[in-house]
């Protein structure tokens, strides 16, 4: 994945701890960090909006929101413009160092794709009108993120004429997955801090999350929401990203690693208590979302700890 000419000088790094390989490009700048030792509270902030990109290791972030989060590879931090985190790199190596990849991206440019977005993918009348929020995101991405990632590096990398724009029209596309998974975050922050649902989709959501335990009755759902099942399943797709059965599969898994975390409770306790037919039934559904057991889950989430004899260094602005 990095492996192109122009990020050559990464084979000579000058720095332990943050080394940096930059390309710009005409509206934006690709940033190549390395880290080959562990380090603690280094500071990070941009003037514009910065989406970063994990390519190996970890990293703790610290700072933008509300509790420390780790970010790893197949993973986006995005940092609004002016806002400062900072990192700590607890596996960083000589041999295994800590990578990632960071894109600034002008204001102006996220302020073109929301404009687009409501001339061309209108959302329904009851609902917000495309805006990028200025706040940290943190979310796992799927492959065709992580495609698109990879595609970002060899464009900056490239010598085609037509580079730039072919940058250009990347971010567009990177901006327009950054604005629905953040629309959506906040649609879901709603239903948590809002007691009364403000349209008939909040209401669908606050149902699955009152009756988490339930077997999903669909019916009941549209009538909630005051619409058809039809338009019920539209907006879920639209909005959320999955059916009303795959968002509930997605809050009990959620809840059953919170539970995992913070409680003594057996597995079997919890499955049942989260409304799965049987351990087994769990235990497949967990490790299809996870990559783990639950078991498994539990046990690294006791053995992890922060790395001894970290270093402590300074801030640092792409």
């Amino acid at each position: 994945m990095l492996s192109n000419t122009s990020l050559k000088s990464r084979d000579n790094p000058i720095k332990l701890i943050e080394n940096r390989v930059a390309i710009a490009g005409e509206n934006s700048q690709l940033s190549i960090y390395d880290t080959y030792y562990p380090a603690t509270r280094v500071a990070l902030s941009s003037n514009h909006l910065l989406y970063c990109g994990m390519i190996t290791g970890r990293k703790i972030m610290h700072g933008a929101t509300e509790k420390p989060c780790e970010f790893r590879p197949h993973e986006s931090f995005v940092m609004a413009p002016g806002e400062r985190v900072y990192i700590d790199f607890p596996e960083a190596r000589l041999d295994s160092p800590t990578t990632c990849m960071t894109v600034e991206i002008e204001r102006t440019q996220v302020a073109r794709v929301c404009d687009l977005l409501n001339h061309r993918q209108p959302r329904d009348n009851e609902l917000p009108s495309w805006d990028y929020v200025p706040r940290a995101l943190h979310m796992p991405h799927g492959i065709h993120t992580q495609a698109l990632l990879e595609r970002l590096i060899s464009l900056y990398c490239d010598d085609h004429p037509d580079r730039d724009a072919m940058i250009d029209l990347a971010l567009d596309e990177l901006i327009m997955r950054m604005l629905r998974t953040q629309t959506r975050e906040l649609l879901l922050e709603e239903i948590e801090t809002d007691s009364r649902p403000k349209h008939g989709l909040a209401a669908a959501l606050q149902r699955l999350r009152d009756n988490l335990a339930q077997p999903l009755d669909c019916t009941e759902l549209a009538r909630s929401a005051c619409m058809s099942k039809a338009q019920l399943y539209r907006q879920f797709k639209r909005e959320i990203g999955c059916t009303p059965g795959e968002y509930q599969q997605r809050l009990r898994i959620d809840r059953a690693r919170d539970l995992l975390a913070r409680t003594s409770a057996s597995i079997t306790e919890i499955c049942l208590d989260l409304g799965y037919r049987s351990p087994s039934h769990f235990s497949r559904c967990f490790k299809a979302a996870t990559g783990e057991t639950a078991s498994g889950y539990r046990a690294r989430l006791a053995r992890d700890a922060p790395a001894d004899g970290a270093l402590t260094v300074g801030s640092r602005t792409p």
